[in-house]
């Protein structure tokens, strides 16, 4: 079965460039305070889930940019990323599991630096064009649950008044264009709009019709994990 991803990974592009827009008019108001540059790689080691939508968009512009040995060592580099980010995952939840305070451990969380896989040599990425939105916020101001941050490397000021990216509101946008994208392809899975995946396994994920939950349902009767 072929699955036409199009229609909807074209309005993801569309979401892209207005976000785009977002970033420019703030550096152009506020040039002096953002230091984003050729080279400055601190954003290429934050941790971070991608959304439904933006993890197909990725694999898709992925697998049409790569091929040979420049695929096997990005896929490699992305590996490598993941057992890194499950170990780091898999104690926070034991944390968690015995007690300790999730505020605290979501703080130790934010300060663990992972290598982007598509970071090359030169501190350049080799997606730039196809980056993710979290990456085109970096170097801006951003909220999340009513909490500012600020990128370390930038001039902009903790407690100054400056235009804010509420990331709540594109969370909410990215879920809605990936629920969007699960109608579209016909997924049984009832939550797979739901699903958060690092950068790495997006790159390692065979985003096929099994994995989607599109057509027929295996004659096993076993459920599908998605649709709990």
């Amino acid at each position: 079965m072929s699955m036409d991803f199009k229609p909807i990974l074209d309005k993801y592009e569309t979401y892209v460039q207005m976000i785009d827009g977002i970033f420019k008019k703030v550096g152009n108001e506020y040039g002096y305070c953002v230091k984003c540059k050729p080279g400055c790689d601190d954003c290429c080691y934050a941790l971070f889930d991608l959304s439904f939508i933006e993890a197909v968009y990725i694999n898709r512009r992925f697998k049409e940019n790569f091929s040979g040995d420049q695929r096997s060592l990005l896929i490699e580099k992305a590996a490598r990323a993941d057992r890194q980010i499950h170990k780091l995952k898999k104690s926070a939840f034991q944390q968690l599991k015995h007690g300790r305070d999730e505020i605290g451990i979501l703080g130790d969380m934010a300060m663990e630096r992972v290598r982007c896989p598509f970071l090359n040599e030169k501190s350049k990425c080799d997606m730039y064009d196809m980056r993710p939105i979290t990456c085109r916020l970096y170097g801006i101001p951003t909220s999340t649950s009513g909490a500012s941050h600020i990128c370390g490397k930038s001039a902009f000021e903790k407690g100054g008044k400056y235009p804010t990216v509420n990331m709540d509101k594109i969370h909410n946008q990215l879920y809605n264009l990936s629920l969007e994208l699960a109608i579209h392809i016909k997924s049984r899975y009832a939550k797979i709009a739901e699903v958060l995946i690092p950068l790495s396994m997006a790159l390692i994920t065979d985003f096929n019709e099994e994995y989607l939950g599109v057509g027929d349902a295996k004659k096993t009767g076993e459920e599908d994990n998605l649709s709990k």
